[in-house]
């Protein structure tokens, strides 16, 4: 019986921490715990055993690290893990998963990796595990989307095999990089993913109040794999406060919750997995109910088609857009930047994206815009293009689950178009119109609609995931056009299926086109309308979808709505974003702007003072808003990297005016630990705030960072690490560097790490994001 099938039948159980095993098998702080799998397979067998033989059912290799960008021989690893694995399965139950763990790096734009390199990476791994017959894969621990859909395709490209998806939340449940869970979800069910869920970072009594979320919105089995509890110190070793009758019980009630497949990760050992084996011995999971959400999403941010209708930003989109057709023709992608950001603030829940022009290359300018929009903007993208070849590497591109638009009745179309929404996991916009045109009746409309759905599920696509568009045509040739549109929303809604339009096409010809469509707009929200392609800077359009959602009770108190009419008490009609200030342009992430008006302001204003009253004050509001929850990881580093051209821009012109620097930082990732994104992006955030960082880079030994700090007289230390096995290198730093220069002082961070923790192993501070270690560089230099 295969993994899928044997899953259905109850629950289903991972082992748990294989780095804890290790070190206390005689794993060194340094020391690649993937290299065991050759130098010493009987013990990684032995572990596996000891976790089948407390009821686990699936074994995970000692391969979470085993990629080429960490190590040279990735293909034998993987066969040595596998073998290891196999050999001690005793029952037709136990299962073998290959382990994928992160890259260590971050994807652009954030870092250098690029997604086809990371998805490259992954391929490699995929390849050497499925041709050693493991049952199936699981991709752990992971904090960016981008990186976790770049393994997930490679896993299902290259493989048959289950996959299963674990993902890594803060307290907030949030990743790293700002995803939610609802985002999350849609994106791992988009790709087809078997099963998902949590592991890692914290233990079962807090992750358990993210698990109702996760069954919630999620239609596959829900995986909970936590930690056993918090870290600790005791005599040099890393020790968890969560005892395994304490693991168990919490995980028993995540089990009640919903949860079908459990297990452990740090520090979890065999006998937490086997009272938790034996605690639900006998007991039945919950039914997994499949939900019925038509959802998309962006890196961080998910949008449901639900009661509230959902406004597309049309502006990127050039037809009857002389400024924006140069733009695409003059390759100048800052225009459609700003237009993505104008209309953001406008109000947008998602933005349009259309670059169809015949003298350029579309394919490869509409991933470069959606690269670079969605490097400055969480809102979803709707994807739209007629070229198959273009959708195809927009959405392969996409960090998120995209609304495509579109397919149509034609045979090619659904030929081309309904294969790629499979592939890659999106929401798609069905066109009624087919070879014979667009229908005259709305019965013929429907009846198109009807045939794309019913085509959509033969491969695998879900009603939910299809909005049907039933054209809206220009009311001044065709008189009838509006109320054959209206008459189509009104039977497409009998038979449950989400509706969009672009409204805006019903006025063409038209002058005050604006009132035409309002009104328009007015009659398609009271017959159901989902989502509207329009202009989120017509004022009548936005007043009409404010009123509406007060008036039908979708707006409580008509909050949104009182909000809405106090910010616009002028009757008119904007069509042009808001002016860019230096600090706009660096909140904002828009770096040609940031250097060009730091070149202006150069000219009237003293250099220091545009640091100082221009943009730090910009970086504060950004970290104050990442603190806040309000933007994340993505943001706060395009801000850092504007500001950092802003910098550059100053530098050239302070002629010995003084020394910005205000302090020196080492910086670097402990022996034995390969993983750098955490590092780097205190980096980044240090040196736009004014600190000189020496990087010392990743796998740094204790002696060396005293070296270094003996040569260079610097007083403060910035360590970071990732796996528990190489805390303890960061103990024996501080130790050793403490012993010589006691004045020296650390702070340090990372996804093991907490305050406690940190103390124990004799860090001065904790920094649990790169703002905190700014506040504290503060601090340390008095500035």
């Amino acid at each position: 019986m295969d993994i899928l099938s044997y899953m259905k039948k109850g629950f289903v159980f991972f082992d748990g921490g294989m780095g804890t095993q290790l070190q206390l098998n005689g794993l060194k702080a340094g020391q690649s715990p993937e290299t065991w799998n050759i130098t010493h397979p009987e013990i990684i067998t032995a572990i596996h055993k000891s976790y089948f033989e407390a009821g686990a059912n699936i074994a995970t290799t000692n391969t979470f690290g085993a990629n080429p960008l960490k190590i040279d021989n990735t293909d034998e690893v993987v066969a040595r893990a596998i073998e290891n694995a196999k050999r001690a399965i005793y029952d037709k139950h136990q299962y073998v998963a290959l382990d994928i763990g992160p890259t260590g790096k971050l994807l652009k734009p954030l870092g250098d990796l690029s997604f086809e390199d990371a998805y490259d990476a992954f391929a490699t791994v995929v390849k050497a595990g499925a041709s050693r017959g493991c049952d199936l894969i699981i991709i752990e621990t992971m904090n960016d989307t981008y990186e976790l859909k770049a393994a997930v395709l490679a896993a299902k490209e290259n493989s048959s095999l289950p996959v299963f998806a674990t993902f890594v939340l803060d307290e907030k449940g949030k990743t790293v990089t700002g995803c939610d869970i609802q985002a999350m979800v849609a994106l791992l069910e988009g790709l087809g993913v078997d099963a998902l869920g949590v592991n890692c970072s914290l233990g079962a009594d807090e992750l358990k109040r993210f698990v109702p979320e996760l069954i919630k919105y999620s239609s596959v089995p829900v995986i909970v794999n936590p930690n056993a509890g918090m870290p600790y110190v005791v005599d040099g070793k890393t020790c968890y406060d969560s005892t395994p009758e304490r693991f168990s019980s919490s995980v028993f009630e995540i089990a009640q919750m919903g949860a079908r497949i459990l297990g452990g990760c740090c520090g979890t050992t065999p006998e937490h997995i086997r009272l938790l084996t034996k605690a639900l011995n006998g007991v039945t999971p919950k039914d997994i109910v499949k939900k019925n959400h038509t959802v998309v999403s962006s890196y961080s941010n998910a949008c449901f088609f639900n009661n509230k209708v959902v406004l597309i930003g049309e502006r990127i989109n050039p037809t009857g857009k002389p400024k924006l057709k140069t733009a695409l023709k003059e390759n100048n992608l800052d225009y459609m930047v700003k237009e993505a950001i104008g209309q953001e603030e406008k109000g947008a829940h998602m933005l349009d994206v259309n670059v169809g022009l015949p003298e350029i290359n579309e394919e490869e300018m509409l991933v470069n815009v959606i690269k670079e929009i969605q490097a400055v903007s969480s809102l979803p993208l709707q994807i739209d293009s007629s070229n198959p070849k273009a959708l195809d590497s927009a959405m392969r591109i996409y960090n998120g689950k995209p609304l495509v638009n579109s397919v149509n009745g034609k045979e090619e179309s659904l030929n081309s178009v309904l294969p790629l929404v499979k592939k890659y996991g999106g929401v798609v916009i069905a066109l009624t119109l087919d070879e014979n045109g667009i229908p005259n009746t709305a019965e013929g409309r429907v009846e198109i609609a009807e045939k794309i759905i019913n085509r959509a599920k033969e491969y695998g696509i879900d009603k939910k995931d299809i909005i049907v568009d039933p054209l809206c045509l220009t009311v001044s040739s065709d008189k009838n056009a509006p109320s054959i549109t209206l008459k189509s929303i009104e039977l497409l809604k009998k038979i449950d299926v989400k509706v969009s339009l672009g409204i805006s096409n019903v006025s063409f010809g038209l002058p005050s086109r604006d009132y035409v469509n309002s009104v328009f707009f007015s009659h398609a929200l009271l017959m159901g309308l989902d989502a509207v392609i329009m202009n989120p800077y017509s004022l009548e359009m936005m007043k009409v979808y404010y009123a509406h959602n007060a008036l039908m009770g979708i707006d409580d108190m008509c909050q949104d709505y009182i909000s809405f009419a106090s910010n616009n008490q002028a009757s008119s009609v904007s069509t042009e974003t808001e002016q860019i200030t230096l600090e706009r342009a660096i909140i904002k992430g828009l770096k040609k702007e940031a250097r060009e008006i730091t070149k202006d302001l150069i000219q009237i204003i003293e250099p220091l003072e545009i640091v100082n009253n221009h943009i730090i004050p910009a970086l504060d509001t950004v970290g104050a808003n990442y603190e806040n929850g309000i933007t994340f990881l993505p943001q706060l580093l395009m801000s850092a990297e504007t500001a950092t051209v802003a910098f550059e821009v100053v530098k050239e012109n302070i002629k010995g005016e003084g020394n910005t620097n205000k302090g020196d930082i080492i910086l670097a990732t402990v022996k034995g630990d390969i993983h750098d994104i955490g590092k780097n992006i205190v980096k980044v955030i240090l040196q736009n705030y004014g600190y000189n960082v020496h990087d010392l880079g990743k796998d740094v030994s204790p002696d060396t960072i005293l070296k270094y700090a003996e040569k260079t007289g610097i007083k403060l230390i910035g360590l970071s690490a990732l796996m528990t096995t190489t805390v303890p290198s960061m103990e024996e730093t501080i130790r050793l560097v403490k012993s010589k220069h006691s004045d020296i002082r650390f702070m340090v961070g990372g996804a093991v790490l907490n305050p406690e923790y940190a103390q124990m192993i004799g860090a001065d501070n904790y920094s649990k994001d790169a703002m905190e270690s700014v506040r504290y560089a503060q601090e340390v230099f008095g500035n």
